[in-house]
């Protein structure tokens, strides 16, 4: 194992021995481990000094400037066009581990077979790892020590390998997970007969779960005609004999106007373009440009155009008070993260119908094993010399994608798609307490590896 990383650049772990590599592993968790504590607590319902609207109004401090800041700041002074090309395995490697959890996630449903309709909820919540919010929260714990275990510039070149990752994690939601999260049809059908006669009433901001804002404030409110039924499955469905009819509610016509049936006919589209067609007009991939996505673009911009570059960052650049109020707003990322899953954690899991064995599975599958196979895929990268950026944060943050809990924003896309809503919140709540000893286990171990270089 320790064969892999022979030819990367000694660093400040090299020299230091067993015992300091587990304290600067172990240490950092714990302090993360505290803010959340701290989090928990001042939310306790007996004790309530935060109130949950309080930590609503953080987590979009937090998405709307906080995160964007972090990622400005840090991105853009790390990266330049000759790096730019150095980094390029950082997000490919977002995309194999969700591969990779599909596997191990379709396993998982085939092994324990949880309830039909739980079976893609399943594979989506061993696959997609939180990306975000936990690996800037581990990495700027890491870093903040006096020994810098990766060298004076550990920060900024920790947050910049994060943020240039985390855009792939937000198409992949936004694509394969929203459309993977929409209701199975025959069970879509089966609560639309039970609850057509009851009136729903209307939930305000407050009343939703923070789990459901935690990652990705407001997602519920984007909810579009479509959200909350198996819009892809009726669709294809209607592809094998069924005809446009039959699905009244989806408009699939070609608009006439002044035209003709005759020219109509002529110009329509094949029935599977159409469909498919149809599909891409519903998926919401314009909610990819948010403030973090839109930080992380500007940041790219501004690093890798030499004119703008001197211009923002430097201390001798005319806007470097500018880029160092940033710094100031960005140094709240990390606490403020920690408190909201402190709050997040005190409503508990929800009742869930995923099943005891279902849920020991993907939380196996994704702690456990997934991570093993990151060792491997990082492994196998650098003995095909595709790993050109040879820094040891550079692998620590290729192997810590393989290694947290499910993504927050899982419990926000559920809430959206009105899909497996408490069988997410309870899974992402379980996932993120086991996730306290997997992540001591492996940060040691992967604190480890890097010792041998």
């Amino acid at each position: 194992m320790s064969g892999f990383l022979e030819n990367f650049i000694p660093t400040y772990t090299s020299m230091r021995t067993g015992k300091e590599n587990f304290l600067s592993a172990v240490v950092p968790l714990l302090k993360l481990l505290s803010l959340t504590v701290i989090g928990l607590v001042l939310s306790h319902r007996r004790v309530h000094i935060i109130p949950k609207s309080t930590f609503k109004l953080l987590s979009k401090l937090v998405f709307a400037l906080f995160l964007p800041c972090l990622i400005f700041t840090h991105l853009g002074k790390s990266i330049t066009v000759h790096n730019a090309a150095q980094m390029w395995f950082m997000p490919v490697n977002v995309v194999i581990s969700t591969v990779i959890g599909c596997i191990l996630g379709y396993a998982v449903a085939i092994i324990c077979c949880p309830p039909p309709q739980f079976f893609r909820f399943t594979i989506i919540m061993t696959a997609f790892g939180n990306t975000g919010n936990i690996p800037i929260a581990i990495v700027g714990s890491v870093c903040h020590s006096p020994d810098q275990p990766f060298g004076p510039d550990c920060h900024q070149r920790g947050f910049a390998y994060l943020s240039l990752a985390q855009w792939v994690s937000v198409i992949l939601a936004y694509t394969l997970v929203y459309h993977m999260m929409e209701p199975p049809v025959e069970y879509y059908e089966v609560v639309a007969e039970e609850e057509a006669e009851i009136e729903v009433l209307p939930t305000n901001n407050i009343s939703r779960p923070l789990l459901q804002d935690a990652e990705w404030p407001d997602m519920e409110d984007k909810e579009t005609e479509h959200s909350k039924t198996p819009f892809i499955a009726r669709v294809f469905m209607s592809i094998s004999g069924a005809s446009d009819t039959t699905f009244p509610d989806l408009d699939m016509n070609v608009e006439s106007g002044n035209n003709s049936p005759k020219s109509i006919r002529c110009l329509a589209e094949p029935k599977v373009v159409r469909r498919i067609r149809v599909v891409a007009e519903q998926t919401p991939i314009q909610h990819f440009f948010q403030p973090p996505t839109i930080a992380s673009i500007l940041a790219i911009v501004v690093g890798m155009v030499p004119l703008f570059r001197n211009f923002v960052f430097g201390n001798d650049a005319p806007l470097s008070f500018v880029t160092d109020a940033l710094e100031i707003l960005a140094g709240a990322m990390v606490p403020s993260v920690m408190l909201i899953l402190g709050g997040m954690l005190v409503e508990g899991p929800n009742d869930s119908g995923l099943g005891v064995r279902t849920t020991i599975g993907i939380i196996v599958a994704r702690l456990l094993v997934l991570p093993l196979f990151g060792i491997g895929v990082v492994a196998l990268m650098h003995r095909l010399d595709f790993l050109v950026q040879v820094d040891q944060m550079y692998v620590f943050v290729l192997l810590l994608q393989y290694t947290t809990p499910s993504a927050i924003l899982l419990g926000a896309i559920a809430s959206l798609r009105g899909y497996a809503v408490s069988e997410a919140s309870a899974m992402l709540f379980w996932q993120h307490i086991c996730a306290l000893f997997s992540l001591s286990v492996y940060v040691t171990v992967y604190f480890k590896i890097l010792a041998y270089v």
